[in-house]
């Protein structure tokens, strides 16, 4: 998919996950359910523009809430990532709900089981950490 078309299916998510405040299915053109996903809100790195992606999300550790960072087995990470590492300071959108929240980067102590755990969860992570031929990031989103 180029960048235009990402944009545009991107746009599309958001637009159908607020128009159905966070939960139930998305339409019959997209392919998931918005019960399992979040809109994360950042700063562009470079330019201060303010984005917003539609994410999977954990919630591991009792209630810890994570994405993952694997721009489908990409051999980069996703700009989103990259974004909220220089401006650690996001907004989400989960369910009905709205909150602002702080983006960090699992420890690197942690990242081992906390990955293993999104695989339990998402099989296909699997697949996308051999395409990569990079460790895959998982961010935490910390509620301020």
């Amino acid at each position: 998919m180029n960048r235009q078309a990402a944009i545009a299916f991107n746009s599309k998510v958001v637009e159908r996950f607020r128009a159905r405040r966070g939960s139930g299915p998305l339409g019959d053109d997209l392919p998931f359910n918005a019960d399992g996903l979040l809109l994360l809100t950042h700063t562009g790195a470079r330019t201060g523009t303010r984005r917003t992606n539609p994410l999977g999300h954990l919630e591991l550790d009792g209630g810890r809430l994570f994405v993952v960072a694997s721009f489908m087995g990409a051999p980069r990470h996703p700009d989103w990532y990259h974004n909220v590492l220089a401006h650690p300071e996001v907004e989400v959108e989960l369910g009905g709900e709205h909150f602002p929240a702080l983006a960090s980067e699992a420890a690197a102590e942690e990242h081992p089981r906390l990955y293993a755990e999104a695989l339990s969860w998402w099989p296909f992570l699997e697949d996308h950490q051999r395409r990569a031929g990079r460790r895959i990031p998982l961010v935490e989103l910390r509620r301020r």
